[in-house]
């Protein structure tokens, strides 16, 4: 089997939490062929970027680059963030066109290239991820580099009107053409792409899933939804019920059902909409009043950009209107809180909800949603309200599904959750569970690598 190397923005060294199934699961890839991890160091330095740290344990190798915060605030903070986040979550009016920060995102990419040409052989395997690296395969191929390459996207592919409206756009996307297999979420992000290439990208879709750039060069896009540690999360959450956090709140919410909401704080995921949401839930199902608490986590993420500000400052007005509107003296109807928790405790709090509520915006995939069906109790389990707009929707046909900007919608999903019978549930869940036993985070990292090898 030909050496695996994996490219991404950062790297899960050993040592560090790695309570993420995505770094467990590339970590077993490695350790199947040995071999590379390469990205940056999560360090800033005062003098140029390009120092390089290696650390190994077993048959692989982690090798690290500093960034000069001049580069990470173009290539990370500004254009990464600032730009491509909003474009290809479908927030046209967030994105940022400067220039510069598009000029310093080039210029980590080719550090990147750089960095990494000397150290590939032939017969590698490369899988690069997310959109922070996209030029990367082409800038791989200036310097000689044959070997497979792949990549997986994340996040959500926009529709190619959307993508075509970065000035220049088909200087970046086109970039892709590069690659050997393109990955996305959902075969919707597949279908858009498609589009992208044939409308405005100078190529064209051969058939289904093969595509041919203006050279003559063909590739391969597909979608491979990503997963979680089905197995490892049902048991953590089965163990964490007996934690003093996990059974505080318990306690604290009794005897009212729990709803939770776990979401970094980020405009992508539609929180003043579900607040929104919920307290319509309050207004139009009157007869419930005082049956549910919703518990809100939303651990603050670039807390320095001003649209994350207004956010957060925008969440607390509303969750402060619904509390002084529907609260009474022994019961707070929604609670919001902007700390981040152990992973084994969230899993606690899932199997303690009776109501999960993820309703992004628009969402690649929407681990929380799979982490919140794989934490229930079997014999109890509580019903996921899901939005339709997140990649997960297309998987979890058992849940709740929603439309996140309709309110009315929302609220009857909460009451429909809230009262559906036992039987019912355990329906619901058992099928969605077993989808997520056969299809768990190594089968993903498995039919990707198959398909990238196949190429």
């Amino acid at each position: 089997m030909s050496r695996l190397v994996v490219v991404s923005n950062r790297v899960a060294l050993p040592g560090e939490n790695r309570a993420g199934g995505l770094a467990v699961a590339l970590e077993a890839a490695l350790q199947e062929s040995g071999g590379l991890w390469f990205g940056w160091s999560g360090k800033t330095v005062r003098e140029a970027s390009g120092a390089l740290h290696e650390a190994q344990e077993g048959d692989i190798r982690y090798l690290t680059m500093d960034l000069s915060r001049a580069d990470l605030d173009a290539y990370y903070n500004g254009f990464s963030n600032r730009t491509l986040w909003p474009l290809l979550h479908f927030r046209l009016d967030l994105v940022d066109y400067d220039r510069e920060t598009r000029g310093g995102y080039g210029a980590v990419n080719v550090l990147f290239a750089d960095r990494l040409a000397p150290l590939l052989r032939e017969d590698d395997t490369v899988w690069i991820h997310d959109y922070h690296l996209i030029p990367l395969a082409s800038l791989l191929r200036e310097r000689g580099i044959g070997c497979r390459i792949g990549f997986f996207l994340h996040v959500p592919m926009p529709s190619a009107d959307m993508a075509a409206a970065l000035p220049d756009h088909a200087r970046l996307f086109s970039t892709l053409y590069a690659y050997d297999l393109v990955g996305f979420q959902t075969l919707r992000d597949v279908e858009r792409f498609q589009d992208y290439v044939r409308l405005f990208g100078g190529g064209r879709v051969l058939e289904e899933g093969v595509l041919e750039a203006p050279d003559g060069h063909r590739f391969r896009a597909a979608a491979f939804p990503i997963s979680i540690d089905t197995r490892r999360i049902a048991d953590q959450a089965r163990q964490a019920v007996t934690k003093p956090t996990v059974r505080l709140l318990r306690e604290s919410v009794k005897p009212r059902q729990l709803v939770i909401g776990v979401d970094r704080l980020d405009y992508s995921k539609g929180l003043p909409e579900r607040f929104r949401g919920f307290e319509r839930y309050l207004a139009r199902h009157a007869d419930q009043k005082g049956g549910l608490t919703y518990l809100q986590i939303a651990p603050i993420s670039r807390g320095e950009v001003s649209e994350y500000q207004l956010l957060r400052s925008e969440l607390e007005r509303i969750a402060g209107h619904v509390n002084g509107q529907h609260a009474a003296p022994d019961w707070t109807p929604l609670r919001y809180v902007n700390r981040n928790f152990a992973h084994t405790t969230l899993t606690g709090f899932y199997r303690t909800a009776r109501i999960g509520l993820v309703t992004p915006l628009r969402d690649g995939m929407n681990l929380v949603a799979k982490e919140f069906v794989a934490a229930q109790d079997p014999e109890d389990p509580g019903v996921l309200v899901l939005s339709q707009l997140a990649g997960a929707a297309y998987e979890m046909r058992e849940a709740l599904l929603v439309n996140p900007y309709d309110l009315d919608g929302v609220a009857d999903a909460i009451a429909t959750a809230a009262h559906m019978p036992r039987q019912q549930r355990i329906e619901r869940w058992r099928a969605m569970m077993d989808y997520l036993r056969e299809n768990d985070i190594d089968a993903w990292r498995r039919r990707y690598l198959a398909a990238l090898r196949a190429t």
